[in-house]
């Protein structure tokens, strides 16, 4: 079958009281089903006149091609450059025009049991904006729109289901992403705002699963935007990263990280205690795009929660006794739950010694080290074999850090790191 993608349009001109019959002319000057790849992205617009006499009637038939690029629908959504009859035969929205007015911003929607097939599909659950909470496994199958994609990214524009139990696992609801050429974490809990990016695995299709379970009554629901990238895209995450950010300065948070304690519960020595809202058994990658002109990235704890970075250790037992330890923890106390960053240093220039980062507070560290990448590491429980619970993972939230990047030619205080 081939591709939608270039869309032609036919304009007359009459300088004559005469009829013109579009259906007699649409055949071969309308012809939506073209050769033209759906992937080819251009904001030229080509417009040839044939500038020909037909039974001196009328002349001036305009031939208008433009490209099927993204265009912003009226409704704040990302949709693809369209003829309105284009749009109608791929069960799209038509939401706004483009091309000088000439097509249509036509936006994708599929739930349980699609196939996206164009770029910026947007994958809802059942009855979206409404929630659910009954029990339901709803797969939507992810396939190239042409040979030359290599990449999707998926952004969690909303997206609410159960938490983890007390370890982090999600054993209630969870999000699964299939057939990628990598294996991607399971993803359950609060996670709007969030975002991943997923290799082809060559030509086999990716699926989103996402399973709910009636045993636990929660509102659900979630709305994704799967946009499909092109290998020599220069917007494409390198490998390796699932998260990847291309702003000089922005937030990092980690999957299902949050204000509020988990609700789900821990046993230590016959005692219940809060679980994590960190999820289990993660090892990836938060890539930050360097900005050309800028060499270093400095971390730093976000700002408004003092709890913002609370990865390890009893996160609770501080919020009601603040004489508990505390303090940042690096190297050998970052054995269970830790985040990575290379080569660090903190602002008065000392090295800091170790690239692992844990406990219940973030020190704000600078590294030139590059690429510039953050590694996220969880275990499988959260409970040592210690009789001590402020030794016990307790509560714990996550993390909310903030990058900026440093421009070349910086000179880090007392630090051997000249940046440039």
């Amino acid at each position: 079958m081939k591709v939608l993608v270039g869309s032609v349009v036919v304009i007359a001109v009459f300088i004559f009281k005469v009829t013109y019959s579009e259906t007699r002319y649409s055949k071969t000057l309308y012809d939506p089903w073209n050769e033209y790849s759906l992937a080819k992205r251009s904001d030229q617009l080509d417009i040839w006149h044939d500038q020909v006499e037909r039974n001196s009637r009328f002349f001036g038939i305009g031939i208008v091609r433009f490209e099927n690029s993204i265009c912003a629908a009226s409704d704040g959504l990302n949709g693809t450059c369209y003829t309105r009859r284009q749009c109608t035969n791929i069960n799209g929205v038509a939401s706004g025009r483009c091309a000088s007015n000439i097509g249509v911003c036509c936006v994708v929607f599929a739930t349980c049991g699609d196939t996206a097939l164009y770029n910026n599909t947007y994958f809802v659950s059942p009855n979206y904006p409404n929630t659910f909470d009954t029990a339901t496994s709803c797969t939507l199958t992810i396939r190239k729109c042409n040979a030359g994609i290599c990449q999707i990214r998926i952004d969690l524009l909303s997206f609410s289901l159960a938490q983890p139990d007390g370890n982090g696992y999600c054993i209630f609801d969870a999000m699964y992403v299939l057939g990628g050429a990598s294996t991607v974490p399971v993803i359950c809990g609060e996670n709007s705002g969030q975002h991943l990016y997923v290799d082809f695995n060559g030509d086999n299709d990716i699926q989103i699963v996402i399973s709910t379970t009636s045993a636990l009554s929660q509102a659900r629901n979630w709305f994704l935007r799967i946009a499909q990238i092109e290998c020599n895209n220069p917007s494409r995450a390198p490998s390796g990263c699932l998260m990847y950010y291309t702003a000089l300065t922005g937030t990092v948070r980690s999957f299902n990280y949050g204000s509020t304690v988990s609700s789900a519960i821990l046993n230590f020595n016959g005692t219940n205690f809060p679980g994590t809202r960190e999820l289990a058994n993660l090892n990836y990658g938060v890539c930050i795009q360097m900005v050309p002109g800028y060499c270093a990235i400095q971390w730093s704890q976000s700002a408004g929660d003092p709890y913002s970075f609370s990865v390890s250790g009893d996160t609770v037992g501080l919020s009601v006794d603040p004489g508990l330890p505390t303090g940042a923890l690096i190297n050998g106390a970052c054995l269970d739950d830790f985040v990575v960053i290379p080569n660090p240093f903190y602002p008065n220039g000392t090295a800091v010694g170790s690239d692992r980062f844990c406990g219940n507070q973030f020190n704000t560290v600078t590294t030139g080290s590059k690429p510039f990448v953050l590694t996220v590491v969880t275990n499988s429980t959260q409970i040592n074999m210690t009789t001590d619970i402020t030794m016990q993972n307790v509560g714990n939230r996550g993390f909310s850090l903030m990058y900026n990047q440093l421009s070349c030619g910086t000179t880090l205080v007392n630090n051997p790191l000249i940046v440039g």
